[in-house]
């Protein structure tokens, strides 16, 4: 019976798994897979008399590895394991929790890096008309929505975007990213116009009912800075209103439509990098392989010869 893990560690995975539902937008079927490949690294980790992000040691990982194989775990679900442990602990370094590179020398499986999921062009444009411009609200979600898929950003970037950040004037927004690099995105005219009738209307409303100043350009209900996961419930809620299946849609799969349809468009892929704030082209080139992707089905949904209701097999 495998031995319970601290509290530390248990709240190091929880948020971790938080994180990975909202910015990185998983599904709840890969977040349910990780929850259970993350226990059993917890349960080794307790064995091992760990019990805090801070003391986990490279040992402890190359020790998971030879558990792993005793156990007599198939190679597919191996590699599974090790990669959700590795994003665990790549994570836990990003926040402070972990110093130094416990993953340094340990061979670690390549798994295939699944496509992004996105949505069509159609289903981003149905998810922003079914905000509701009308009320303070809505117009809010509405500019949200709009800068979200017509600039690309991180839902980090998006709710802790300051007001010093917005040059209307310029059509450019002042992005401070991963490793608090800026780069300045561009914004199209639907984001502007959306921008625009938040910051002169729906805003000072919500500033009247503060009890303190906030520079954010988005906030809550009661006149604070957004928080991701209260965005990230607004953006379900408006999903379902849409009618696209809850679970298809995220802040990040907004990100990623924008990348795509950029692309698709003839946008060139060194531009979207730097749109993105992606340090490596390589991470960048994924849409790449989305655009080829959505083509295919194109063909196959609608080419006389292809395997849709477009034409007949032979």
């Amino acid at each position: 019976m495998p031995l319970e893990a601290s509290a530390e560690i248990s709240t190091g995975i929880d948020a971790f798994l938080a994180y990975s539902a909202v910015e990185r937008g998983l599904s709840p079927n890969t977040l349910e897979a990780y929850g259970r490949d993350l226990a059993r690294f917890a349960g080794h980790l307790a064995a091992e008399g760990v019990a805090r992000p801070a003391d986990v040691q490279r040992a402890h990982v190359s020790g998971f590895l030879v558990r792993l194989e005793a156990e007599g775990l198939g190679a597919r679900s191996r590699a599974r394991t090790l990669v959700a442990a590795r994003c665990l602990l790549r994570h836990w370094q990003r926040e402070g929790l972990l110093s130094g590179d416990v993953l340094r020398g340990v061979p670690m499986p390549h798994a295939r890096q699944p496509l992004p999921r996105v949505l069509r062009a159609d289903e981003s444009v149905a998810l922003i008309e079914a905000t509701d411009p009308a009320t303070t609200l809505g117009l809010r979600d509405r500019a949200m929505l709009e800068v979200l898929y017509g600039c690309g950003l991180r839902v980090s970037e998006l709710v802790s975007l300051p007001l010093a950040a917005i040059d209307r004037r310029a059509g450019l927004l002042r992005v401070m990213g991963k490793g608090r690099r800026e780069r300045i995105v561009p914004v199209g005219e639907a984001a502007l116009a959306a921008l625009a009738a938040w910051l002169e209307q729906g805003r000072p409303r919500l500033v009247r009912a503060a009890r303190r100043a906030c520079d954010a350009v988005f906030l809550s209900n009661r006149g604070s800075s957004m928080s991701r996961q209260h965005f990230f419930e607004r953006l379900r809620g408006l999903a379902l209103r849409a009618g696209i299946p809850r679970e298809r849609v995220s802040p990040h799969v907004l990100r990623h439509a924008f990348a795509t349809d950029l692309l698709e468009g003839g946008a060139d892929l060194r531009a979207v990098q730097s749109m993105l704030g992606h340090v490596d082209l390589a991470t960048t080139q994924i849409y790449t392989h989305v655009s080829r992707s959505r083509l295919r089905d194109t063909v196959e949904r609608h080419h006389p010869r292809g395997a849709g209701r477009g034409g007949r097999r032979q």
